[in-house]
């Protein structure tokens, strides 16, 4: 019966090193997934913004013709100044929504999903191996988590 249990207690230990080595490996892995997906979601982000800045003078310039035209066009109804006035507004308002728009776009990318839901199956499926606590007491097990329970009562 001796021998048994001695078996027994290696057959545990054993398990017990091989979930650990799991674990270890697990954590390893997570953190070697966040660190490529951060780095792609940073090259990601910077490509959008190099764009964008990439795109500004082209703009530029072409706002710069467009309003000098359309103010001559416009003077003889409303004069220079209200041309000037119209034109500027129209400017602003579509300078506005092209940068509201990329601004969007920065904002709607999901940084590190991949990472967020691996650790989100992983806690999952660690959370359904362990005991849970169910009242005073956890799923499974005979003797009470508290003495008495956390509210008093």
């Amino acid at each position: 019966m001796h021998v048994g249990s001695e078996q027994t207690e290696r057959g545990i230990a054993a398990l017990v090193g091989r979930m650990a080595d799991s674990f270890s490996r697990l954590v390893t892995q997570h953190l070697q997934l966040a660190r490529l997906e951060l780095t792609e979601d940073v090259k990601s982000m910077g490509m959008n913004v190099a764009m964008i800045a990439a795109f500004v003078p082209f703009i530029l310039v072409g706002y710069a013709f467009l309003c000098g035209a359309l103010a001559a066009v416009l003077a003889p109804w409303l004069g220079w100044a209200g041309a000037l006035g119209a034109v500027g507004l129209l400017n602003l308002v579509g300078g506005g929504g092209g940068v509201g728009w990329a601004l969007h776009r920065l904002k709607t990318r999901r940084v590190m999903d991949d990472t967020t839901d691996e650790l989100s199956r992983s806690m999952a499926a660690l959370t359904s191996a362990a005991p849970v606590p169910v009242g005073n007491t956890l799923q499974g097990a005979q003797r009470p988590l508290f003495k008495e329970s956390p509210n008093g009562r």
